[in-house]
């Protein structure tokens, strides 16, 4: 992805309604346990919202880890495996993960790190395991370094980084792009936001 200087950032709403993440949490059943995989940086409020469903909460920080730069690093397949298997926690035999959260990190990975990552993540998943994510999708660039997003009430997602001066060209994933590079997972659902972000649920599990 190349640098663009030739327009501002887009504006970030202050509050983005997200009614697919909300969906995943009221979908969480309280009398049983989930596993949570967040592959963003650990956040009080989002621990204590999947804290009230009997949730283990899995932190991968994708962003502090540099685990955006190994997972776009050139390399052979079986390399970028091994790498993404290294970024995630590690891997409990019999405590499949139930939930995925992504954010808008896909949106800063190549197509075949993002393939890497969610071979690495399906190989652990549950059959009825759920992945959720933004990806830029009208506009054409965006902040050259990812969100830091918050939950508040009601689905809303708040995102907290600090901004960031320089932009970089958006990859605008398509739905039918993203099916193909992610193993060919199935899209449950997906909604066009007021920001011109789409905001997905895969089902990852096999």
């Amino acid at each position: 992805m190349g640098r663009a200087t030739a327009k501002a950032p887009m504006e970030k709403p202050s509050a983005l309604k997200s009614p697919l993440f909300k969906l995943l949490v009221d979908d969480l059943d309280k009398s049983s346990r989930h596993v949570a995989l967040d592959l963003g940086g650990v956040s009080t409020e989002m621990l204590s919202l999947l804290g009230g469903y009997r949730c283990c909460v899995e932190i991968a920080d994708l962003v502090r880890n540099d685990g955006l730069e190994q997972l776009n690093a050139d390399q052979e397949q079986n390399s970028r495996l091994a790498a993404a298997e290294s970024l995630l926690p590690a891997h409990r035999v019999g405590d499949p993960v139930d939930l995925v959260y992504c954010w808008d990190l896909l949106n800063y990975l190549k197509p075949h790190a993002i393939s890497a990552l969610m071979a690495a993540i399906s190989s652990r998943a549950h059959p009825e395991c759920r992945a959720h994510a933004l990806i830029v999708y009208s506009e054409r660039t965006m902040p050259d370094r990812p969100g830091r997003w918050i939950p508040v009430a009601n689905g809303v997602l708040i995102d907290q980084a600090v901004p960031s001066p320089a932009i970089t060209e958006a990859p605008r994933y398509s739905p039918e792009f993203l099916g193909r590079i992610m193993g060919g997972v199935a899209i449950e659902h997906a909604r066009l936001l007021a920001n011109g972000m789409q905001e997905f649920v895969f089902r990852l599990g096999r």
